[in-house]
């Protein structure tokens, strides 16, 4: 799909003025902009739209966004998995809302103010804003992940995740091997060299705190997973195994 700026705003019932607002913070890039000066989305950037208006539904800010989009642990399935869970207890409260309203029409008096509250929704919603800043918000890998990823096209995007999964699909290959094994280890310097050239400087300190969290964090393991049962634990092993050799 090829959207002008025109009929992105038509479909999505985003303003012009939003995205042209959106493109000058980075948070969401044209995918192309032609010598007239017309922009243009394709299927990265119409996707990354969907996404920011499925956190602002949520209420996040626009800078909650950019940092969430923008950071290289972001997994689709795990947003899409948060985007149902804050959505469902959203929906519970409004039923909640109809329910009391409902009651009342029919001349029944209460006291109730539980369906009023907010409170579960909104530490939920930091919950997960807070996850993505405390994590990469603060620190220099972020800033630098943050500012190459605004210079990235589409193009280089889809490069990107095509050459990761690359490494994800020859760390599953390689499963029955010890972790300590000399091709193991190979993809292991490979594994860092990427994340280094595309997202931030990948110290052993940062690989070794992505070893672990590969294998603490289920939502990693079930991503890792998708190219093989035992790829998390795997890498895991390996990176432990190769930053403690380099110390």
């Amino acid at each position: 799909m090829n959207l002008s700026i025109g009929a992105l705003s038509k479909r999505s019932g985003v303003s012009v003025r939003a995205l042209h607002h959106y493109d000058q913070i980075g948070l969401l890039r044209p995918s192309k902009v032609a010598a007239s000066g017309y922009r243009y989305y394709e299927d990265d950037a119409i996707e990354r739209l969907w996404q920011i208006l499925f956190y602002r539904e949520l209420d996040f800010s626009l800078e909650d966004i950019k940092e969430i989009l923008s950071s290289p642990s972001f997994d689709r399935m795990r947003a899409l998995s948060e985007h149902r869970t804050l959505l469902m207890q959203k929906r519970d409260r409004l039923d909640r809302l109809i329910s009391l309203v409902s009651n009342a029409m029919k001349g029944e008096q209460t006291m109730e103010f539980k369906p009023f509250d907010t409170s579960e929704i909104d530490a939920l919603r930091e919950q997960y804003a807070e996850e993505a800043k405390t994590r990469w918000g603060e620190t220099s890998a972020y800033r630098e992940s943050a500012s190459k990823a605004a210079k990235q096209t589409s193009a280089d995007r889809a490069r990107i995740e095509k050459q990761s999964g690359e490494i994800f699909s020859q760390f599953a290959a390689l499963v029955d091997k010890s972790p300590d094994d000399e091709l193991v280890q190979a993809l292991v310097s490979r594994w860092q060299a990427f994340i280094t050239e595309s997202y931030y400087e990948c110290t052993n300190e940062i690989l070794a705190g992505l070893g672990q969290m590969y294998v603490a964090d289920e939502r990693f393991q079930k991503n890792l997973g998708r190219y093989g049962a035992g790829t998390a634990k795997l890498m895991s092993d390996a990176i432990a195994i190769y930053c403690k050799k380099q110390n």
